[in-house]
C-alpha cells in the first residue's frame, strides 16, 4: 500500500484529502500532456445476464407487490475507513445484493431504486459511478476510484446486460419526498429481511456451495494441526489457514473466524485468536466461507489437539452432540422455530443436573419463569437463520422468526454448546476450561431437515478418525 503517496491524488473526501496532503508530489507538465494519450480502445462488452439475475428480478417483483405505488431505495453502502487513507474491503448491503444479484463485484456508492409505475408495479434502476474516460483527471489522479489505481471499473451498459436492470450514472439519482429507504424505513427493512426467511432455488444452491468450501477449509485446518500446535500463536495459524481457503475459493470469511483453544473456547465470540494451541486441549473453530454471491456458511467443530479426547472431554462433547441430535429430531415443517432450542435445552438441563451442577432439578431448571439455571453453561440460542447474512433475517418480526413456523426452504443453524469457564467454581475442576460447540447448517424440506454440513465429521469417534487421517 506504500504506492498511495507516489502522486498527487484528487481525493473524494475531506478526510482522505487531509490524510494525503503532506505526501503529495506535483505532476510535471510532461506527464499531464501525455497521460491521456496512447491507450488502446476499450470495446464495449455486453455479457450475458448472470444466472442470479432472474432470481433477483423475481424478488423485486415480490417486493413490488408489497409496496404498490411507493418508491423504494436500496443503497449498496460506501467504503468504510480502516485507518487514515486505508479502507476496509467493500461489501455491499445484503438487501441490495439480494435484490440485484450484484455480489462481491458490486460498486461502492451504488443505489438500487424501484420507481412505481402508473399502471402498477415498479421499474428498477441501478445508479452507480461509471468508469471515467481516460482523458479525465479521475483516471490517473483519484486514488479512491481512478482506474489507474484500482483497476478497471464497470460500464453502465455492461452492468445493465449482466444484471438485467436499467442503469444510470449516480449523478442522475435524486432523493424524492416520501420514498422508503432500507435501514431508514422500518417497514421496508423488515420486509426485505422477512422475504429471505424462505430461500429460493438459487439461494439454496449457494448455501450448498458455501458449506462445501467451508468443509474444505476445515480439512485444511485438521491437516495442519501439528504445525498449528508448534506455533506460539497457533490460533492465528488456524485463522490464516482458513483464510487462504476462503479467499482462494470464495470472497472471504462470512464473519471473523473464532479459533478458540483451551479455556478460550468458553468465550462465545473469541476472535482475538492470539493463543497457543496445546496438545491435551480442545480447540473450538467457528468459521464460514462467504462466496462471491455473498452467501455464507457457518460451521463449528471442536477438536482434540492431540487427536484423542480425554474421558472428560468426550463426555462433554457427546453431550453437546446429544443436544444437537435432539434439536434435529425436533425440527420439522409445521413446528415453531423455538422448538429446536427447547429440545436442545432439555438435554443440556438433564445432563448438567445429572452431573450435580444445578441447584435445582432439570425440570425446575426448564420452568419458563423461574428456571434457567442450566443456561449458565449455554447462554446462547441453539439456532439462527442463515443466508446472505450469517445471522440472516435479523429484522424479521418475532412472530415470523423465533415464534415463527418452520417451512420448507428455510436455512438455519443448529449449534448447542457447553462452556465451563476456567474460573467457574460451580463446576468440578476437571470441567473448568472446557468449551464445546457443534454447529451445522440445515435446510428444511418437505420431508424434514437436511444437514448440509453432514459431511464434516460430528461424533467423537468420527472426529478422532478425521484427525488421524489428515493431520500431518
Amino acid at each position: 500500500m506504500s504506492t498511495t503517496g507516489d502522486s498527487e491524488a484528487t481525493t473524494t473526501t475531506a478526510a482522505t484529502e487531509t490524510s494525503t496532503t503532506n505526501r503529495k508530489q506535483p505532476f510535471p507538465q510532461g506527464f499531464l500532456d501525455t497521460i491521456s494519450t496512447g491507450w488502446a480502445e476499450r470495446p464495449e462488452t455486453f455479457p450475458p445476464a448472470r444466472s442470479r439475475a432472474a432470481f433477483a428480478a423475481r424478488r423485486r417483483h415480490a417486493l413490488s407487490a408489497a409496496f404498490p405505488g411507493e418508491r423504494l431505495v436500496f443503497p449498496a453502502g460506501e467504503l468504510k475507513q480502516r485507518s487514515n487513507d486505508t479502507d476496509y474491503r467493500f461489501r455491499a448491503h445484503s438487501a441490495f445484493a439480494h435484490l440485484t444479484g450484484w455480489g462481491s463485484d458490486a460498486e461502492p456508492g451504488a443505489i438500487l431504486v424501484m420507481d412505481p409505475l402508473p399502471d402498477g408495479g415498479h421499474e428498477a434502476v441501478l445508479y452507480f459511478r461509471e468508469r471515467a474516460d481516460r482523458t479525465t483527471a479521475e483516471f490517473y489522479a483519484d486514488a479512491s476510484i481512478g482506474e489507474f489505481w484500482i483497476g478497471p471499473r464497470p460500464a453502465l451498459a455492461g452492468v445493465a446486460a449482466d444484471l438485467g436492470i436499467r442503469t444510470d450514472h449516480i449523478a442522475a439519482f435524486a432523493p424524492a419526498d416520501g420514498e422508503r429507504v432500507v435501514e431508514v424505513d422500518a417497514d421496508l427493512t423488515r420486509a426485505v429481511s422477512e422475504m429471505r426467511l424462505i430461500k429460493d432455488e438459487d439461494e439454496i444452491a449457494q448455501m450448498r456451495e458455501a458449506v462445501a468450501v467451508t468443509a474444505a477449509g476445515f480439512d485444511d485446518i485438521v491437516a495442519d494441526l501439528p504445525r498449528i500446535a508448534r506455533h506460539p500463536r497457533g490460533e492465528r495459524i488456524v485463522e490464516g489457514v482458513f483464510h487462504l481457503r476462503a479467499r482462494s475459493d470464495g470472497n472471504g470469511e462470512g464473519y471473523d473466524t473464532i479459533a478458540a483453544s483451551g479455556p478460550h473456547a468458553c468465550y462465545l465470540h473469541w476472535t482475538r485468536n492470539d493463543g497457543a494451541v496445546l496438545p491435551g486441549d480442545l480447540i473450538l473453530i467457528d468459521a464460514g466461507v462467504e462466496l462471491d454471491s455473498l452467501y455464507t456458511a457457518d460451521i463449528t467443530r471442536t477438536l482434540p489437539v492431540s487427536g484423542t479426547f480425554t474421558d472428560v472431554q468426550r463426555r462433554v462433547y457427546e453431550t453437546v452432540r446429544e443436544a444437537a441430535d435432539a434439536a434435529f429430531a425436533a425440527a420439522r415443517p409445521g413446528v415453531t422455530f423455538r422448538s429446536i432450542h427447547e429440545a436442545a435445552m432439555q438435554v443440556i438441563a438433564a445432563r448438567t443436573a445429572q452431573w450435580g451442577l444445578l441447584p435445582v432439578t432439570a425440570e425446575e431448571a426448564l420452568a419458563a419463569d423461574t428456571g434457567g439455571q442450566h443456561r449458565r453453561y449455554m447462554v446462547h440460542g441453539t439456532s439462527h437463520h442463515l443466508g446472505i447474512d450469517v445471522h440472516d433475517c435479523a429484522q424479521a418480526r418475532r412472530e415470523m422468526y423465533y415464534d415463527g413456523i418452520l417451512q420448507p426452504g428455510m436455512v438455519f443453524t443448529i449449534e448447542p454448546g457447553l462452556y465451563f469457564q476456567i474460573d467457574d467454581l460451580t463446576v468440578p475442576e476437571e470441567l473448568r476450561g472446557i468449551g464445546v460447540r457443534i454447529e451445522d447448517d440445515v435446510l428444511m424440506t418437505v420431508e424434514g431437515p437436511v444437514n448440509l454440513s453432514a459431511g464434516i465429521p460430528r461424533t467423537a469417534d468420527e472426529v478422532e478418525a478425521w484427525i488421524a487421517r489428515l493431520a500431518r
